[in-house]
């Protein structure tokens, strides 16, 4: 088995780094760059409008809802308590990054909606994707029901084939959560062994395996998809 052990922008490519950019993954070093990028690079911003467009068409069958009015309140003191408002509203980043954020909110809500935790709750998520693999799928761990929920955005297993997901911590062998059913919107229950690993910085990983799983207990297949959990 292969993984990519760099972070940021070089791991899966801009395409990874622009989609990472939508769901809100990124950490707030690699938002700059990613928002400096949007600004100067017409490539990388033709990567984000798609990423946009892909989950927007989400929020059609949804009708708009009035938020209360302290989350409004709280909204804005984060946003503008201590920066200029002048040269927010008149930022293109500025308003790019708000739309991202509110689109990879809507996209983890509605891809996943089986998932309601408790607010005291961390969410956990993470894109997995790998150089050279079109297999790309969004994650969210629900710690409160102890699943892991994966949305399929592309890439299809071999006849014959199946994916399993696994966890690795550090340097330590990759730990099995089981085959990944088919479909667009999966569960995968999660043991109680397999909580204990599940924290920001772990890696999850999908691998090509032989119809029901590895025979073996490690993986025996290509890595297809790969990415760190990260919480929101």
């Amino acid at each position: 088995m292969t993984l990519v052990d760099d972070d940021g922008p070089e791991r899966g490519g801009d395409d990874l780094f622009a989609a990472e950019y939508v769901l809100g993954v990124l950490t707030a070093e690699e938002r700059q760059i990613a928002s400096r990028r949007i600004d100067g690079d017409a490539a990388f911003a033709r990567l984000v409008d798609a990423w946009e467009a892909h989950f927007s068409p989400l929020a059609v069958a949804y009708p708009g809802t009035e938020p209360p009015i302290r989350v409004k309140e709280a909204i804005g003191r984060r946003l503008f308590a201590s920066q200029p408002r002048a040269g927010l509203w008149s930022s293109l980043a500025f308003w790019r990054g708000l739309a991202a954020a509110a689109i990879a909110a809507l996209a983890i809500y509605i891809a996943l909606p089986f998932i309601n935790p408790p607010l005291q709750q961390p969410q956990l998520v993470a894109s997995l994707a790998a150089e050279g693999s079109d297999v790309r799928y969004l994650v969210v761990y629900d710690a409160a029901h102890h699943e892991v929920g994966l949305s399929h955005v592309s890439g299809e297993r071999a006849s014959g084939k199946d994916f399993e997901l696994w966890v690795i911590v550090g340097k330590n062998a990759p730990v099995s959560m089981g085959v990944i059913p088919a479909g667009k919107a999966a569960h995968v229950a999660v043991s109680p062994a397999v909580q204990q690993k599940l924290a920001q910085g772990a890696v999850l990983a999908v691998s090509l395996e032989p119809s029901g799983g590895s025979p073996t207990g490690q993986p025996t297949g290509p890595v297809v998809a790969a990415g760190d959990l990260k919480s929101i």
